[in-house]
């Protein structure tokens, strides 16, 4: 049987800060009460009672602080190196001027000693004497050897300088250079030490620039200026809060742990909403403060709060490159390398079983960052990909070589194969649910996708990547668009449980545009810069804003930043890791090639001929690979809508006309059979796609 003892008690109060230990009392023992370690009588007690407190300073109690101030420390040292480097012509200039009054001083000194001082008032005192009784001969001998003692003393002090001064300068000017310079700097460096004073020192004393110096009355006065402190009445300034940590130096900021005083009716929630305020009142952008809850897995409460301040913007900088650009393999199963915190922790994303969608202004990283998650997906080749693209611009182009199924733009053509690519997920949605039923529990426990059942039974992992939504709702019909809709939330739904990972992505997502029975069932959410916390709480979900998780803070300067939402009461703000359009190309040439490895290219990728055109390495004109891309959907064009898709893949083509465009295809082997096509009952000048593939090298044709 063990016992807990009760804490001892101090001043009628039970002492938190001391940890009791457990013992175990004998059995053969009959007592009415138990032996406590801190008894009169135990001459261990005052070992046994071991204070409660950390036997590490703050920055020491892990790797990861370790780092980050060994980092800081060198740093600091590269600062101080470049600060007085910079300064070392000053320096010299200074050094000799101090080594010139040195000398003086050290010739004033000296002097005393050379001249035989010590031996000057006897030889006075003498002399004097002499004047006074002449004829005293005695005096007069004695006065005779103090005065040649004196002058010989002189003479072998001032010759021993001579000779130091003479052997110093010999050697100086028979030593080389470096010797010389050494000599130099030995002898004027005591000198300037000499004779620097009180008042002028060789080095400059720097204080590195602190942008931010936070101290526990700086905060405290910034939270009761926030209105989350109550004020104070006469000299007392009022409730304070209690720094559990800190403010301590950390990484480039101070961090800082601290509960707000009970009394106050004020929680953690309060202090995230008030960011903005707290900003101002420390004097740095609200982009600066980081602040979160402590929660109580974490030894925190309600009215716990970790912040820490930068010493300037974190998210600004060279970017940071994917290390999906070097790696050979990668797994989905694991967590998908994704980005830093403004700290520079790796932030990484569990998918599987998950839904993502992206939000945000135009230009500000979205589609990038949202190519890091298919990015991942081309280096596993158990994983199909399934593409939409509204824009139909060339950032998606590229999975073209990947893609089970590549829609492209939003005009009819492309939402029916939007609508047909939907449906087909829907069935093998379905096929694979029948399957998982039918597993035994052995092999599928939980009746989801495992890494073994996917390569048994060949069921790939599916992403399902649709970016630029609102432009395919905005194209269709009010029916079609319900309907599509359902789709989606079908699969965003019941989708995970059998292998798919929804990735959808929109500019503002409001009610129109993106709806939001679909929104609020997507789980991970990420938004780029918006322009209000409305904005930023349609795509990272309501109140988010409140509760810290604002978009509309970031400015235009954050391109590839974003807030990522990960759970309810979970969100950070990322910089995403940077993959540029060439390195996403040269991936999905990679995913193709690992395809074909393991059997696994399918779908359109198969048949796409500019795509096989690429990993063979052969040539075909870029106007005839533009133009099979962009008619992918579609067995006849107009040439007006060609030329409009043609310009929407790539500016360069604004200024064509069909006279070029006819003449370029010519030159690039097009041989046409007709000169009009008829679509929907118009008659007009168009291109057939046969009469483009008939162009491409036969061999391209065999391979596909």
């Amino acid at each position: 049987m063990t016992e807990t003892l009760a804490p001892p008690v101090v001043n009628g109060h039970a002492d938190p800060q001391v940890s009791l230990l457990k013992f175990a009392p004998e059995p053969a023992a009959e007592t009415s009460e138990g032996e406590a370690v801190d008894r009169p009588d135990n001459p261990l007690a005052d070992w046994l009672i071991v204070p409660d407190v950390p036997i590490l300073p703050t920055w020491a109690r892990s790797a990861a602080s370790i780092k980050a101030n060994t980092v800081a420390l060198g740093r600091l040292c590269l600062w101080h190196t470049r600060y007085h480097l910079l300064r070392a012509p000053k320096y010299a200039l200074r050094a000799a001027w101090l080594a010139t009054k040195g000398l003086w001083r050290a010739v004033r000194g000296l002097w005393p000693t050379l001249t035989a001082h010590d031996q000057t008032a006897p030889v006075k005192a003498l002399r004097a004497q002499v004047k006074v009784k002449p004829e005293d001969v005695e005096t007069a001998a004695r006065y005779a050897l103090a005065h040649r003692q004196r002058t010989l003393t002189r003479r072998w002090r001032f010759g021993a300088a001579a000779t130091a001064v003479a052997a110093t300068a010999v050697g100086w000017y028979l030593a080389p250079l470096p010797v010389q310079a050494g000599m130099a700097a030995a002898i004027a460096l005591p000198l300037a030490y000499l004779g620097r004073g009180d008042d002028v020192q060789l080095l400059d004393n720097p204080t590195p620039p602190l942008r931010v110096n936070m101290s526990a009355q700086q905060l405290n006065d910034a939270l009761r200026a926030a209105g989350l402190l109550k004020a104070g009445k006469g000299d007392d300034e009022g409730p304070r809060i209690t720094c559990v940590m800190g403010p301590v130096r950390d990484g480039r900021g101070w961090a800082v742990i601290f509960d707000l005083p009970k009394g106050g009716g004020k929680t953690a929630a309060d202090v995230l909403a008030k960011r903005t305020a707290i900003a101002a009142e420390l004097g740095v952008d609200e982009i600066q403060v980081i602040a979160s809850r402590v929660r109580a897995a974490a030894g925190g409460n309600a009215g716990r709060v970790s912040m820490w301040v930068a010493d300037d913007d974190p998210y600004l900088g060279d970017p940071n490159p994917s290390p999906l650009v070097k790696a050979d393999t990668f797994s989905v199963w694991d967590p998908i390398p994704f980005g830093q915190d403004a700290r520079g922790n790796r932030i990484t994303v569990p998918i599987m079983w998950q839904s993502l969608f992206f939000g945000g202004l135009p230009r500000r990283g979205k589609t990038f960052t949202q190519r890091l998650m298919t990015a991942a997906g081309l280096l596993d080749p158990y994983v199909r990909h399934y593409v939409a693209d509204g824009k139909g611009g060339a950032d998606w182009m590229p999975m073209k070589a990947v893609a089970h199924r590549l829609v492209m733009g939003a005009e009819d053509d492309a939402v029916e194969a939007l609508k047909a690519m939907l449906k087909e997920l829907l069935a093998e949605m379905e096929r694979r649910f029948v399957l998982l039923r039918g597993l035994p529990v052995s092999v599928c426990p939980e009746g989801k996708l495992t890494p073994a059942i996917v390569e048994k039974y060949n069921l790939p992992v599916i992403f399902v990547t649709i970016d630029e939504l609102q432009e395919y709702f905005t194209a269709m019909e009010r029916e079609d668009r319900e309907q599509v809709i359902n789709d989606l939330c079908r699969i965003a739904r019941r989708g995970p449980a059998a292998g798919f990972v929804s990735n959808f992505a929109s500019q503002r997502p409001d009610a129109d545009s993106v709806p939001t029975k679909l929104r609020e069932i997507i789980t991970l959410r990420y938004c780029t810069q918006v322009v209000d916390q409305t904005s930023s709480d349609m795509v990272l979900g309501k109140g988010k804003a409140a509760q810290g998780a604002d978009a509309s803070v970031l400015s235009e300067d954050h391109r590839g930043t974003g807030v990522l939402v990960t759970g309810p009461a979970s969100f950070v703000t990322v910089r995403a890791d940077f993959l540029d359009g060439p390195g996403f190309a040269e991936l999905c040439q990679r995913g193709r090639a690992l395809r074909q490895k393991h059997d696994q290219l399918s779908g359109d990728a198969t048949a796409d001929v500019t795509a096989a055109a690429d990993q063979a390495g052969v040539t075909i004109a870029p106007v005839l690979s533009d133009c099979l891309t962009v008619m992918r959907h579609a067995a006849r064009m107009h040439t007006v809508d060609l030329l409009q898709r043609l310009e929407n893949l790539d500016e360069d083509y604004g200024d064509w006309d069909a006279e070029r465009l006819a003449r370029e295809l010519e030159d690039a082997g097009v041989k046409r059979t007709t000169k009009q096509v008829n679509i929907g009952g118009k008659n007009l000048a168009g291109y057939r796609r046969e009469d483009l593939e008939a162009a491409v090298p036969p061999e391209l044709l065999d391979a596909r």
